[in-house]
């Protein structure tokens, strides 16, 4: 079954949303920390953003896997964020995460991006196996007052 990678549309909103909220509760068993937010909104939101980027891994016609970046405001044009990444968990360890990952580092190196950020929970493991199996690196302490790490790698690497 092929993985179709897009760029999200404004209507994909309420799917990201729920893919999102998926996710998420696989490392959150108490409960996500934010609910009561409009996830649906803040996707719409990410994905109309003029200065970000949102790609979406659709199997089937269902998207199955997101990913969410852009140049902070405080960072050098050359660096990007990858703010929100996650596969839906029907879908693991079937390739989505790595061709949407793929994705994501053409089009970084494509721009001229040289290195790429990202806050990952310190909870999410298997998230971090990932990244660093994609040739991620711990860096300094993420947001979130510990509950994160931050990882970075180098786009030009492998060029």
């Amino acid at each position: 079954m092929p993985t179709v990678i897009r760029t999200a549309l404004t209507a994909d909103a309420p799917a990201l949303a729920a893919l999102h909220a998926r996710a998420r509760a696989t490392y959150y068993p108490e409960g996500l920390p934010d609910a009561g937010v409009d996830g649906t909104a803040m996707w719409r939101g990410a994905v109309e953003r003029r200065d970000g980027h949102v790609l979406c891994a659709v199997r089937e016609g269902r998207i199955v896997g997101i990913a969410s970046f852009r140049t902070p405001d405080d960072e050098a044009a050359d660096t990007v964020a990858l703010f929100q990444f996650h596969v839906d968990p029907d879908h693991w360890r079937a390739g989505v995460g790595a061709a949407l990952h793929a994705a994501c580092v053409e089009e970084w190196r494509a721009d001229g991006i040289r290195t790429a950020s990202l806050d990952v929970h310190r909870e999410n493991g298997r998230a971090q196996a990932f990244y660093a199996r994609h040739g991620w690196q711990p860096a300094e302490p993420g947001a979130g007052a510990g509950t994160h790490l931050r990882m970075r790698l180098s786009v030009t690497a492998g060029e």
